[in-house]
């Protein structure tokens, strides 16, 4: 062996120690990773399992782990209770506020503190609000044996629809378009989940469900849609799905300026349609790279492709468009507010 050759297999063998002992410094000295590594993040579903809301949290489970610094173990837990409202409560007050806890719940939970200030123990806008893995409209449908088939049928005649909790949509949208545009929904509130709420309408108990986007419809009852079991009367949103310009849009039959506010306030939310949320004051640093973290693993090309699998609907939302939609939200006029409030009283 040439001392030439020692030399340069000498030199390569320190270099190579020196960058692995410069990355491994790093690696300690990073706060987020350090904090991380060997934890458990804990994702809480406000239903119980089966729903939309459960398939999409179970989901993100599997890969944001490893997007995360540190790579903790992520799991899921289901907390049902008035749609996720006493979730959201025990995240607010009761959950660690160091960035291990994670809940997602009904999108209509953050306007509680509007319309139900009495029950809900949270501000929405101190949330800390990590991403939605979706961008929905919700619809309303009908079972096919029901007399109503159209939006124009729910004006003359009386729909029996079951209720998830009083703090959901399922809940909030009956007695709003009741409300506002005059429907005739008879609402059989206290169904845990969308799971269970389904289950009734094909046993009979009921005869339609408000609240379930139309991928969320495709891929939880598919056959529902394949023979025609359920008819879509309206659905609820700022604009229509665009693979469904045939159903009616909700907003489009407000006959007053005040009529139309109040749909626009209960209908927004549909815009983080999967929301993801951190406790209020979690260190500044651990909820971005949270978000971060949240973000890379909704371009996952694994994550994407067990969603596509799933026939599941991604549409990244970032936590910060999130706060901006609930801020414009909270600025409404107070009329507004009031006017839903006493419909879903």
């Amino acid at each position: 062996m040439t001392t030439k050759y020692v030399w340069t297999t000498r030199r390569a063998a320190v270099l190579a120690s020196v960058i692995l002992l410069g990355s491994t410094q790093a690696h300690a000295q990073d706060p987020i990773a350090s904090f991380y590594r060997g934890r458990t993040v804990t994702i809480g579903v406000g239903f119980t399992p089966g729903g939309g809301y459960d398939l999409h949290a179970r989901t993100l489970a599997r890969y944001l782990g490893r997007h995360i610094p540190g790579n903790p173990n992520i799991v899921v837990k289901n907390v049902p209770g008035a749609a996720g409202l006493v979730l959201a409560n025990a995240l607010a007050n009761t959950a660690p506020k160091d960035g291990t806890e994670l809940a997602t719940f009904d999108r209509a939970i953050p306007l509680e503190p509007l319309v139900n200030p009495e029950r809900a123990r949270f501000d929405a806008l101190n949330l800390n609000w990590i991403g939605s893995t979706d961008n929905d409209v919700s619809t309303c449908f009908a079972w096919h044996s029901a007399r109503v088939k159209t939006f124009g049928d729910l004006l003359k005649y009386e729909l029996v629809a079951g209720g998830t909790g009083t703090g959901g949509n399922a809940h909030i949208y009956p007695k709003v378009l009741n409300a506002v545009l005059g429907t005739k929904f008879k609402l059989i509130p206290g169904y845990p989940g969308s799971t269970e709420a389904l289950l009734a309408m094909e046993r009979g108990e009921t005869e339609a469900f408000c609240s379930m986007g139309f991928v969320t419809l495709e891929y939880t009852k598919p056959q529902w849609v394949r023979d025609k079991l359920v008819n879509v009367l309206v659905q609820l949103g700022i604009t229509k799905n665009k693979d469904h310009l045939n159903v009616p849009l909700a907003l489009d039959f407000a006959k007053t300026a005040e009529d139309r506010q109040a749909i626009e306030f209960v209908v927004s939310p549909n815009l983080f349609a999967r929301p993801f949320t951190a406790p209020p004051d979690v260190p500044p640093e651990r909820v971005k790279a949270l978000r971060q973290a949240f973000n890379a693993t909704l371009t996952d090309p694994d994550y994407l492709a067990e969603a596509a699998a799933r026939k599941m609907q991604v549409i990244l939302v970032k936590g910060e468009e999130i706060e901006d939609v609930l801020k414009r939200i909270y600025s409404m006029p107070r009329s507004v507010m009031d006017r839903v409030k006493e419909a879903i009283k």
